[in-house]
């Protein structure tokens, strides 16, 4: 994973690493480092020398890190980009969260549907305003992000002023990123399909199982984002029941810290749009095939296995055990 991120010896690599972050200035804010240091090691800090990699070549590159709720993307991504500078690199971060349709568009789009929820699921984001802001910013332009506040509308959210930053490389991260249409590839449909790859506390009732064709069709709104990429990264949890778990703790620690939370039920309804809207055997499993790195995360997101599945990065490597 490393060698195709352009690092040689691995060791003298690793040092270096480790010796920037244990020098890290006093007088700036610490850095929130994952509880594993090996997954910073062996699949953050390589996805990053991955995005130098690749600006370094001219390009603004843009790398998707695909994650369930819960598993600390978007920490780690905001990790990254308070990294990047040792790297000489500047690298944006933004959510496809922070892509949601304006209020009175999402609700129209997500009118009825079985989750009771206003965001999350395939269809209630604007891809093609991030399409149009990526483009823009290839053509030389700064780049300027979306953003979106979830404490507004009583916790339903809304959009809220763009940031316009300057940077060399762009993270986007998200739940559904990369995942493509299925409807062309089956017979009969997605009807019929039952929740494959979830616990049976989270298998789709029979008003789940009807939306899914729908959910299908969304997705390919987001074709033309993910072709815009350079590459896909995953974090993957051993069962795909985890992220429930995660999610409900993250929460946890947000009441005890005094922070605005979501009551059980409103957050029981967003983990299980997540999972159930694209079943994760049928939507997030295909994507194993063509990442670049993958991260299997245990009950308590240590890292367990990194995987290098793409042949054309490392042909001769398969599993590495963390």
């Amino acid at each position: 994973l490393l060698r195709d991120c352009g690092v040689g010896d691995v060791q003298v690599w690793r040092r270096q690493w480790q010796h920037r972050l244990q020098h890290w200035p006093p007088d700036q804010e610490p850095l929130l480092l994952p509880a594993d240091p090996e997954l910073l090691f062996q699949f953050a800090l390589p996805l990053l020398e991955r995005l130098r990699l690749l600006a370094s070549g001219g390009r603004r590159p843009v790398l998707l890190l695909n994650a369930p709720v819960g598993a600390g993307k978007t920490t780690l991504s905001r990790l990254l980009s308070r990294l990047a500078p040792l790297l000489e690199l500047r690298l944006a971060v933004a959510s496809i969260d922070d892509a949601y349709l304006p209020w009175q568009e999402r609700l129209q789009a997500m009118a009825g549907n079985p989750f009771g929820v206003t965001r999350v699921p395939p269809g209630s984001h604007d891809p093609q305003l991030l399409c149009r802001l990526i483009d823009r910013w290839r053509a030389g332009g700064p780049l300027e992000l979306p953003r979106f506040d979830k404490t507004l509308r009583d916790g339903e959210g809304d959009r809220i002023a763009p940031a316009r930053v300057q940077a060399d490389a762009l993270l986007l991260e998200g739940w559904l990123l990369g995942c493509a249409p299925l409807a062309a590839e089956r017979d009969g449909g997605l009807i019929g399909v039952e929740g494959e790859g979830l616990p049976s506390a989270l298998q789709l009732r029979p008003e789940e199982r009807v939306w899914l064709p729908r959910w299908d069709q969304a997705l390919q709104a987001y074709q033309p984002l993910w072709a815009r990429s350079d590459g896909l990264w995953l974090l993957r949890p051993q069962q795909w029941g985890l992220p429930r778990r995660w999610r409900f703790q993250a929460e946890a620690r947000q009441r005890r810290l005094g922070h605005a939370s979501l009551s059980p039920i409103a957050l029981n309804q967003l983990v299980r749009a997540s999972l159930c809207s694209l079943p994760p055997a049928m939507y997030q499993e295909p994507l194993r095939q063509r990442a670049e790195g993958i991260a299997r995360l245990d009950g308590r997101r240590r890292l367990v296995e990194v995987q290098t599945p793409k042949t054309a990065l490392m042909p001769h490597q398969h599993w590495h055990r963390a």
